[in-house]
């Protein structure tokens, strides 16, 4: 048993760290649980990362097995003591097929072996050129050409988002990728570029699907951007109803303001975890299509591998969206940093920007004029790279090229799985521990198939009206704060969540990761939180006016 730390968070503290984003205040609460377990680690819980525990092992053997193969050939044209050459691109195919009957049973080998294969046949890579680009990228020896993307790379990766996030069938036409250092630099430069290229001006509407990603917010109210928001507000309801996390009909219809330039959605969502139904994917393609051709669109679609039969909004309006991807949950891979932007290569961004005002227009050749000679016809997404660099170093960005290759093996790992075995572990780990998560809560286990379980987003104060009535709440409202619980369980319990409210969520509300513990730590968690409403219940009983015959008694 974990002993209770003594210092109890005041209600006065607690509304200063309220004004803190979660990703912040979790630290108050890893210091007050880490309290609780002094001496015992295995008491301190920490509910609150989005961190998965697992981590994709083939993949990574490929990628350290081919390390080895790219120094056999860096030593083919210099072999010195502890220096080598470069890969060396003519014959390098047959030479990798050489160097595999040599390693038949080598860790990863099949995956390298099959991966080239697919690319020659799948794909129509020339195999040297394809072998050499691996090779010579593991090695990290060059600096990133393409910048934006490596060739081979980028396919690799488009046909992957196009079996993972566009349900197997590619939009009309092609994307254009962008290899960025996870999702949290697409955002970064996303929005910059999309005030760089007046896009977004300081005061313009967004609209943001909530509750999302914190950093969404927080970034559209930066001082640099300064954007007001539009929240497109998802349903509030138990995870067992099948519109729960849903975005209602007429928040939808708020998009149809043509005052609000750009909708912002994580799909699905971050931390409610509801992919968007199709009804309702319908009902947006149908609204940019007939009354708003101009709106933006951005999806961060880094959950849609956990939610089967998954559609991103880039697969029906890819005309209109920026997507971002990271591979960093799926995969295991948070410090690879490993994500991709990606638009169509027709797309309203380029539009738009071909349409500004002379003035703009201007302003924006004499940004891009040193790295093209036809400023004007740069696109978006190239306008993306160079901006990554302040533009004066465009010829030095680009994902290192390393990184490129883990996600070239991944995404060829994907593509490979015919069966989607791997995928099918990963949900079932995260179903596994929501079934143990509500068995401790004592609640019914949700059934709702665009759930994708690897966040749980509840809410104390929902919870409490449905249970005991508008009277318990008034009782909480009153003699508690918002984040009264989530401190609780850290001082009680040695358990980190993170404040839903931050989120963009019910004021009450929390997160709890699904992908970050053993299994058996779930149902603790719920049997914490039933001990902690319980509480809740005891001084709101005794708090009650006594029977007046009872007293007399």
């Amino acid at each position: 048993m974990s002993k209770p730390n003594t210092n109890h968070t005041t209600r006065a503290r607690m509304r200063t760290l309220a004004k803190l984003s979660p990703f912040e205040l979790k630290d108050f609460l890893i210091t007050a649980a880490k309290e609780t377990a002094a001496g015992n680690p295995s008491l301190f819980l920490n509910a609150g990362r989005g961190n998965p525990n697992w981590t994709a092992t083939t993949p990574r053997e490929a990628f350290f097995s081919l390390g080895q193969f790219a120094i056999e050939e860096a030593k083919r044209p210099l072999n010195l003591l502890d220096l080598a050459g470069m890969p060396q691109k003519d014959g390098i195919a047959a030479r990798f097929n050489t160097w595999v009957g040599r390693n038949p049973n080598g860790p990863g080998v099949k995956l390298l072996r099959e991966a080239v294969e697919y690319g020659v046949k799948k794909l129509g890579f020339n195999a040297d050129a394809f072998v050499h680009e691996l090779a010579d990228s593991i090695i990290g020896d060059q600096y990133p050409t393409p910048d934006r993307m490596l060739a081979h790379a980028e396919q690799a990766v488009h046909a992957y988002l196009v079996k993972e996030l566009c349900g197997g069938k590619a939009p009309g036409g092609k994307l254009n990728l962008f290899a960025v250092e996870g999702g949290t630099a697409a955002m970064c430069y996303i929005f910059n570029t999309l005030k760089a290229n007046r896009l977004l001006k300081k005061g313009d509407k967004i609209a943001i699907g909530v509750p999302i990603f914190t950093p969404y917010i927080e970034m559209a109210h930066l001082e640099d951007f300064d954007l007001e928001v539009v929240p497109i507000k998802a349903n509030d309801l138990p995870n067992v109803d099948p519109e729960a996390g849903q975005y209602p009909a007429e928040e939808i219809a708020k998009l149809e303001d043509k005052r609000i330039k750009a909708f912002f959605v994580v799909n699905p969502s971050n931390p409610p975890s509801f992919a968007i139904q199709s009804n309702t994917l319908r009902q947006i393609t149908k609204l940019v299509k007939t009354k708003r051709p101009d709106l933006i669109v951005l999806t961060d679609d880094v959950y849609g591998t956990f939610v089967s039969g998954f559609r991103s909004l880039m697969a029906d309006l890819p005309n209109n969206t920026i997507c971002v991807y990271s591979f960093s949950k799926y995969f295991g891979c948070t410090g690879w940093r490993l994500g991709v932007i990606a638009t169509h290569e027709k797309n309203i961004l380029d539009r738009q920007i071909a349409g500004l005002p002379t003035p703009a227009k201007a302003a924006l050749r004499r940004r891009y004029g040193s790295i093209t000679l036809e400023p004007d016809k740069l696109k978006f997404i190239d306008r993306l790279v160079a901006d990554s660099r302040c533009v004066a170093l465009n010829h030095t960005a680009g994902l290192s090229l390393p990184q490129q290759v883990m996600m070239t093996l991944f995404s060829l790992f994907a593509l490979l799985d015919d069966q989607n075995t791997y995928k099918a572990t990963c949900q079932e780990i995260v179903h596994r521990r929501l079934h143990a998560l509500y068995r401790g809560l004592g609640l019914p286990i949700p059934k709702n198939d665009s759930y994708s379980s690897y966040y749980i987003m509840f809410d104390l104060m929902l919870w409490a009206k449905m249970r005991h009535g508008e009277d318990f709440c008034r009782f909480l409202a009153k003699n508690y704060e918002p984040l009264d619980l989530i401190f609780r369980i850290a001082e009680e319990h040695g358990v980190v969540l993170m404040d839903g409210g931050g989120f963009g969520g019910p004021k009450w509300s929390f997160r709890i990761s699904l992908a970050n513990l053993p299994d058996e730590t779930y149902e603790k968690i719920g049997d914490f939180l039933v001990n902690c409403a319980q509480e809740y219940l005891s001084a709101w009983e005794k708090s009650k006016p006594q029977n007046p015959a009872r007293r007399q008694e």
